[in-house]
This record gives structure tokens, sequence and C-alpha cells, in this order.
């Protein structure tokens, strides 16, 4: 393996995932119950054996970083190994992160001391499972200037994408930052190859197109800018995800929204996850606090707390309550007579006694009243919580009700 360094984009607003997001960076968001978003990029990074890796912050950070600092304190320094949060330090100019490629440029000075032969840079806001030393080695195959991961997506979704263009050999002959009329893939009139915000590149191109771009009068941004100008210039390539994946069923997903975020939860309880979290070939991991396990309770009044088809963490007491079709984070609290169904409930829930839950996500350290109904008459809902179009109803952290 070439000397590499992993760059994570962790710095977006992550302001389609309000309110999660009101008081964390999108990639700090809790998701699978005991996880973090940018978990499941670092663990991909591990996994590859990449072990230089810098995740560059900037909105609402101080979780993040938290959860690196105690979370990913598991490498070797005197092995030159770390995963290190870097906030935005206007080192550049007096400007924050203008774009993804702006991003780079401005820790263009860690490239300089870390001198890496290919830089990976990545996303902290997606779910997905890959071999990134697959792609590597793609890239060098090819002798290839940049390469760029794609998936095949449906061409509904091209204006949520920067969709490829590709010849025989995968090579970039065209890109199209979210374009109303994509190109679509020879044979598949309703596919798109999609890039996944990775990216591989040959430091030395990378830096001079950085400065190239830093001194044009453009938005500083990979999918708009950098790739558009390097087709045709220099050796551009896409890589087939499905060569890397180490899910086996070609799944990515972009959390973006809180829809997208509901929708990848519930992949996750399905009989037959699309993503499997138990593969032990390939763990995602996290930090975890040392509490006891999980347990459901029989009263003596005869009601049984029950959980189906359902995620439950450590320190959950599921006490004479129904739970469904759910994800609980750790220390959840099910009182008798409650019903949970088809919701995310995030860490220190606690669900007072005859309160009926659906279709909802409920944000760290929110007790819900006994016999509070949510879920069920959305316009009442709608007028103390978030509700999106879909009819999720999102209750903030530690809302008081």
């Amino acid at each position: 393996m070439k000397n590499i360094l992993a760059m994570i984009l962790a710095g977006g607003r992550g302001e389609r995932l309000y309110p999660l997001t009101k008081d964390r960076a999108k990639p700090a968001v809790p998701f699978g119950a005991i996880y973090r978003i940018i978990d499941f990029t670092l663990s991909n990074c591990l996994n590859s054996d990449i072990r230089r890796i810098l995740a560059l912050t900037q909105y609402k950070s101080i979780s993040l970083h938290r959860h690196i600092q105690f979370g990913w304190n598991i490498l070797s320094s005197p092995l030159g190994e770390f995963v290190e949060a870097i906030p935005a330090q206007q080192r550049i100019d007096e400007h924050w992160y203008q774009g993804t490629a702006d991003a780079i440029f401005q820790n263009i000075y860690s490239l300089q001391q870390e001198k890496p032969d290919l830089i990976l840079i990545l996303s902290g806001d997606h779910i997905y499972k890959m071999d990134y030393r697959k792609m590597i080695a793609s890239h060098l195959e090819k002798g290839a200037d940049l390469t760029v991961a794609a998936i095949r997506m449906d061409r509904k979704l091209s204006r949520e994408f920067g969709v490829i263009e590709v010849d025989q050999d995968w090579r970039i002959i065209g890109f199209q930052e979210k374009p109303e009329e994509p190109k679509t893939i020879p044979g598949d009139s309703e596919g798109i190859l999609a890039s996944m915000g990775v990216y591989v590149f040959n430091t030395e191109i990378l830096v001079r197109r950085l400065i190239e771009d830093a001194r044009s009068d453009s938005t500083h941004d990979f999918g708009k800018d950098i790739i558009p100008a390097m087709i045709g210039k220099d050796q551009v390539f896409a890589f087939d995800f499905r060569l890397g994946d180490r899910g086996g069923m070609g799944y990515w997903r972009d959390v973006g929204t809180i829809d997208a975020y509901f929708e990848a939860s519930m992949d996750l309880i399905s009989v037959i996850p699309k993503l499997n979290l138990y593969d032990s070939q390939w763990p995602i991991l996290t930090s975890q606090s040392p509490y006891p396990p999980a347990k459901t309770v029989l009263e003596e009044e005869g009601r049984v707390g029950t959980a189906l088809n359902s995620i439950i963490s450590n320190g959950c007491i599921i006490s004479g309550g129904s739970v469904k079709r759910s994800i609980l984070s750790p220390r959840v609290m099910i009182h008798s007579y409650v019903d949970v169904e088809d919701s995310i409930l995030m860490e220190g829930v606690d669900v007072g006694r005859h309160a009926k839950i659906r279709r909802t996500i409920i944000d760290k350290d929110v007790t819900i009243p006994q016999g509070m109904e949510i879920g069920y008459n959305l316009d009442e809902d709608s007028r103390r919580f978030t509700v999106t179009e879909s009819g999720i109803v999102v209750v903030p952290k530690g809302m008081r009700l």
C-alpha cells in the first residue's frame, strides 16, 4: 500500500437534517442505536488498513471532536497512525470553508506536513461499507490522477448527485453536477452513474488543481469545479462501487434529509438488512459507555415488556411496554402500557405510562409524559414538533414536554 492520507469532509451544516443538527454537526448525528454517522467512514478506513486520517470540521463540532477524541483514540501514535479532528482555522484567509475543495485547500499545510503520495477524500455523512484498497489498486493500475467512486442510481434522482459519464474503460468523459436531464448509463436508460463523494488523488496533481481553483472565480467545489476542469486535462477515471462493496448488496446512503435518515435507519431492522452490522470481518467501530445489559420486565399484573423486529441497546429497560420495528439507543426507558412502533429513540429517552409513539424520531434526553401520543395526529404534532412531508415526526434533543 502506498503512502496514503485520508481526509474526511466533516464540516457540513446539515440543515436538511434539522432539528437533529440543532446542536451537532451532521457526521455526529447518532445512527443505528450506538453509532455516529461518521463511524461508518472511519471504520471503512481502518478496515481498509488506512491509518492516517484527518477529519476536517467546522460547524457545531464540539460533540464530533469529543467523539473522535474518546471513541477513536485507538491507533498507535509511535507508528505514525492517527485519527485527528482539525477545525477550520482560517489559515489561508479570513473565510471559513467556501466549498469541499476549499476545505482541502485551506489544509494544504497538513498535506505538506504528512507528504502522502495519495490523498483519499471522503464524506463524513454517508452510510456504507467499502474496501478503499480496491479503489486505490484500480487508481494505480490505470495510472490515474483522480479516481471517483461511482454507484448506479435511478435517473429520477439525478438532481441530488453529480452524474458521471464514462467510456468503455471507465475513463470519465463528462461530469454533470445535479442535472435535470442527466446522461444515462449506456443500455440502461433509467440508470445514472452517481458520484459517491469518494475520491483518490495523486497529491501533486491535487495540490496543483486546488491552487488553480483558489485563484479562479468558482464555487470551490469538487463536483462543480475541480472534476469538470480535470476532464480532458488529466487522467480521470471512475471506479465501480460494486467492486469494493463490503456489504455485497450495493448499499450506500446519503442520509442528508430526515426522511432519508429514517429510511436508512429502518433498513437496519429489516429481516435481511442490506447493511449488516453483525459482520465480524468488517466491524463498525464506535465509542460505547459501560451500561448494563438491556432488560425486559414481566410485571406482577401480567404486563409483558416485549420488543419485536427491533434493535435494543445496553442500558434499556422495557417494563410492561411494547416495542415494534424500532431502534432504541442506550438508556431508553419504556414504561407500562406504552406502544412504540416504527420509531427511533435516542439515548436517555424516557417514555411514560400509556404513551403511544409511531413513526417518530425522539432525540436524546427527552421525557415523554404519561398518556402522550405522537405520530397519530400530524396536524397537532406539527404545532409542537418538526413533521416531514412523509409524516415523520422529530422531537428535538432535550425538549421539555
